[in-house]
């Protein structure tokens, strides 16, 4: 936006500065011209007090132009000058200025007892030009400067909106991550302050619905649990032993199916949680160690020396790294080596696990697929992890790499 503004503003400007500054650089053309004119004039004239006098001689070496005095007998007084057209059209009583190879010439015919004498001045080329190219330089570099002027006000002014929608998009992108505590710094022009404004409403209003989503959950759990202990208390009371236990497993299987679900609805409206992945990957791989030294599997871990926090939370991240390491254990013969690697990302981590088995097979990419007879949830875990952190997952021949998006910082509600 920044970039396109500026260039509307600089040919906005440099039509209206070739508008106005071609006019006047023809008009100081004009002007230069009509002043070298105007002195040959006035030189001429004060030659034309001395004709028919014997002072025209002394009074054609004053002049600082080039002076040629052509009387009716055919001499020539000053510098010398060929008869042209002009000239002769002066010598018929009439002043002429003409053109001239190198310049102009300028004729004043003046009346005198002898005949009609023709003062003659020339005016060169650079006489005529004098100053303009100086001025045309003037004008150029004036119009430059109102272009670069005219581009840095339009900049300064860009940002002022560019800013302020650069921070809408920054919270947008934070609320979508979960981060519902994230607010907008109304600002900028009237239209954008009202759109930092109304998206500081809704991300309100939004808290607010999964806030009464979260207790409507915990209202449904209550009356769920009213009815199924009344039906677990039929079951109990009923005569037949097997019926009472068969109808007492499908009360248990219902129950948990009910909670499974409530647990469920509660995860996704509470909010977005976090936890330190340089803990939780080194507390599973040291529950994994046990088993690899039974396997004689030599491993290899790297962590960081600092705390990395992402968005997902402790038990998820838990099951993600004993799912990624189960389909090691599971699909690599006993004493291939494996390695995992948790390093800082731009996103937030990357979690490495690559082993020196055959590789996976491609059929693990897909829920409930498998290629050596698992239920092939493993990295389907592992990839729903990712994606709920913001991240993604990528496989490659032996290796699976997890990108956790970062857990977003607190952010205080503006008014």
């Amino acid at each position: 936006m920044r970039r396109w503004l500026g260039l509307l503003v600089a040919a906005t400007t440099s039509v209206v500065l070739i508008a106005l500054l071609v006019p006047m650089a023809l008009l100081i053309r004009t002007v230069a011209e009509n002043g070298a004119l105007a002195r040959a004039t006035s030189a001429a004239e004060s030659v034309v007090v001395a004709v028919g006098t014997p002072d025209l001689r002394q009074a054609v070496e004053r002049v600082a132009q080039p002076v040629s005095v052509f009387l009716p007998g055919g001499q020539v007084v000053g510098g010398r000058a060929t008869v042209s057209d002009a000239v002769r059209l002066a010598r018929a009583g009439r002043s002429v200025t003409a053109e001239a190879p190198g310049g102009r010439e300028v004729l004043v015919s003046v009346r005198s007892a002898e005949g009609p004498v023709v003062i003659r001045v020339f005016v060169s080329d650079a006489e005529l030009s004098a100053g303009v190219r100086e001025a045309w330089l003037a004008l150029l570099l004036l119009g430059l400067a109102l272009v670069v002027l005219g581009i840095l006000l339009a900049d300064r002014l860009a940002l002022r909106v560019t800013r302020p929608v650069h921070e809408l998009s920054r919270v947008s992108h934070r609320l979508a991550a979960g981060d519902l505590g994230a607010r907008a710094e109304p600002g900028g022009p009237p239209e954008v302050e009202s759109v930092g404004v109304a998206l500081n409403h809704l991300a309100g209003r939004i808290g607010g619905l999964l806030d009464a989503e979260r207790e409507s959950v915990a209202d449904l759990s209550h009356r769920l649990r009213t009815p199924l202990t009344g039906l677990r208390l039929d079951a109990e009371a009923l005569r037949d032993p097997e019926e009472a236990a068969r109808i007492g497993a499908r009360v248990d299987a219902l129950e948990r199916a009910v909670s499974a679900l409530i647990t469920e609805a509660r995860g996704r409206s509470a909010p977005k949680a976090g936890c330190d992945a340089t803990a939780v990957v080194g507390d599973r791989v040291r529950f994994w160690a046990v088993l690899a030294e039974d396997q004689e599997r030599a491993f290899e871990v790297e962590l960081p020396g600092k705390p990395l926090e992402v968005a997902v939370s402790a038990a998820d991240l838990a099951a993600c790294v004993d799912a990624l390491l189960g389909n090691v254990f599971a699909h690599t013969p006993e004493g291939v080596a494996f390695t995992v690697r948790l390093a800082a990302h731009e996103r937030g981590a990357v979690l490495t696990v690559a082993d020196e088995g055959p590789g996976f097979p491609a059929e693990l990419l897909e829920r409930g697929s498998s290629g050596g007879g698992s239920t092939g949830l493993g990295l389907d875990i592992a990839r729903r992890t990712a994606q709920a952190s913001g991240g993604e997952m990528t496989v490659s021949t032996a290796a699976v790499e997890l990108v956790l998006g970062r857990r977003p910082a607190s952010h205080s509600a503006v008014p």
